[in-house]
């Protein structure tokens, strides 16, 4: 749990009243108490049937290998906006989001191509919980960089909709994506990059397990 080299606990006064600090390696200050990084605590993953569990699995296999690029869109976006608005004319600001465009495509329209169907969808639902802005609605306002990103790359190969939001709270498929990342991070598989759709994980694991049970006693 400790990513720190905790040298010693130090009895010292204050005011009359002992106090044991702590030491850490590498700083000079002494701390009464270590914080941590919040952690989530999962539950035990329990499946309708074996068909479910299948379908868990496949899902899983989609989702880690999709989100990569849903966190690169992110990170293109925001180093896009940042440079965007520090340049005055419109033609600096098209010539700079070709760039990125060819960036993009360079290094990863190859891999794109290879996604399936659902896969690609699943790759537009991350857009949204990294970005929290719609695939078509991202090409919409930057058509610049990302139409051709997009419609040469990935939506034109598959009958799928730009539009998908990423809805945990609604759409099971989604929660259980959700809950892949988390194990994902956690395990240290994917890196960690906060979502910019607002739900809380223990909400949604609380949802789904209730409807879980209550359809496994209704089939009984």
């Amino acid at each position: 749990m400790f990513s720190y080299s905790i040298m010693a606990q130090e009895p010292m006064e204050q005011d009359s009243t002992q106090v044991e600090y702590i030491l850490i390696d590498g700083d000079s200050i002494p701390k009464t108490a270590i914080d941590l990084n919040q952690v989530l605590v999962l539950h035990k993953l329990k499946f309708k049937s074996k068909d479910a569990r299948i379908r868990y699995l496949i899902l899983r296999r989609k989702t880690l290998k999709v989100y990569p690029y849903a966190k690169l869109a992110a990170d293109r976006l925001l180093t896009l906006n940042e440079r965007l608005e520090s340049l005055e004319s419109n033609r600096a600001k098209k010539r700079y989001a070709k760039k990125i465009q060819r960036y993009i495509e360079d290094e990863f329209a190859a891999e794109l191509k290879k996604l399936t169907k659902t896969e690609g969808q699943i790759l537009v639902k991350l857009i949204h919980r990294q970005t929290g802005t719609t695939t078509f609605d991202l090409i919409k306002e930057l058509r610049s960089g990302w139409r051709a990103f997009w419609f040469n790359t990935t939506a034109n190969l598959f009958d799928i909709s730009l539009k998908e939001e990423f809805n945990p709270m609604v759409v099971e498929e989604d929660y259980l994506i959700e809950d892949i990342l988390e194990r994902a991070f956690q395990n240290r598989q994917l890196e960690r990059q906060n979502p910019e759709v607002n739900f809380d994980f223990y909400d949604l694991a609380d949802k789904w397990m209730k409807e879980t049970a209550t359809t496994q006693l209704k089939d009984q």
